[in-house]
């Protein structure tokens, strides 16, 4: 009893932290099955023309994933320690303060589970395609079914189904990491997509600033460094990955063309890869860039009407 007594913060401080690991592992395992849900059952009403809603399925799902990588492995030594030190000192399966714990992760999942439902059902009502909606319902209630049975069998003390239902449960999420790498994409190739994009946002910049000066001289400018004011502290930007210059050519009195060299396309407007952005804005004008891979030039034609020259 002394020595349950010495060991008695320490398990109290495992307990407490293995409930908090259980609570992100369930959390970001069920935001990994919601994202992965929405990639495989795209909304026709927000994602077909919406990078932006279909471009944070991917984020979610990195951001799930790593904390997955992270909090899983903490768990699973947490959890075999404590089974190990009650399997060489049974008394404690007679603590109180140990089912109190238990009963507290199981107070914890409960509360977990319930705000996901309240999400889910505010999404639904928000007209949500149905089909997610089942399919998420169904991710809760095997989250929240796996979670009860695990811990109900442990003050149980039902060693055997647990020790098969643990197994089942690795298997799963080990495939859900797995799924949401692949999913995902790998880190060179959002590596590559984050280039492009950054390529995009550069063109989009180097475009309105030749607008501007067309707008406030009434002719293009001659070649980039032009566009370089020390006032505004513009510089037409490089090439994130080579430092190499953008192209810029002179076509017309109002018509221009800057190119640019991609890693990727971005034509694909389905779910099933991440796309670099197709659009960007700039002074609340869209502007497409749709790209296929390798070198791309844009054409562009400055509007006098929709543009007209700047009064000094």
């Amino acid at each position: 009893m002394e020595n349950l007594n010495k060991n008695l913060p320490r398990d109290v401080f495992l307990y407490l932290l293995s409930i908090v690991a259980l609570g992100m592992l369930a959390v970001n395992f069920g935001t990994l099955l919601f994202q992965l849900i929405n990639v495989a059952f795209p909304d026709a009403i927000t994602d077909q023309y919406n990078y932006y809603s279909s471009s944070q399925y991917y984020q979610v799902i990195r951001w799930a994933v790593s904390a997955l990588v992270i909090v899983f492995p903490v768990f699973l030594w947490i959890s075999r320690f404590l089974k190990k030190d009650i399997q060489a000192n049974p008394e404690k399966r007679e603590l109180k303060i140990r089912k109190w714990l238990l009963y507290l992760t199981l107070f914890v999942a409960g509360i977990v589970v319930i705000g996901d439902l309240i999400a889910l059902v505010y999404s639904f009502m928000q007209g949500e395609l149905t089909l997610r909606f089942v399919l998420k319902i169904l991710s809760i209630f095997f989250i929240a079914s796996s979670v009860f049975f695990y811990y109900l069998n442990e003050l149980r003390e039902e060693q055997r189904s647990t020790k098969v239902f643990s197994k089942v449960i690795i298997a799963l999420i080990v495939a859900g990491i797995v799924g949401g790498f692949i999913v995902a994409g790998s880190p060179q190739a959002q590596r590559l997509n984050r280039f492009d994009e950054r390529r995009v946002q550069d063109l989009t910049s180097i475009q309105w600033q030749i607008v501007s000066y067309w707008q406030a001289k009434q002719q293009l400018p001659p070649n980039l460094d032009a566009l370089t004011d020390s006032l505004s502290g513009f510089k037409a930007p490089l090439d994130p990955e080579t430092q190499a210059a953008y192209e810029y050519r002179i076509l017309g009195d109002k018509s221009f063309q800057i190119c640019a060299t991609f890693k990727k396309d971005n034509h694909d407007a389905s779910l099933n890869q991440p796309k670099p952005m197709s659009e960007a804005s700039y002074g609340g004008v869209e502007s497409n860039w749709a790209h296929d891979a390798g070198r791309v030039c844009f054409d562009r034609t400055i509007d006098p009407d929709k543009f007209p020259k700047i009064s000094r």
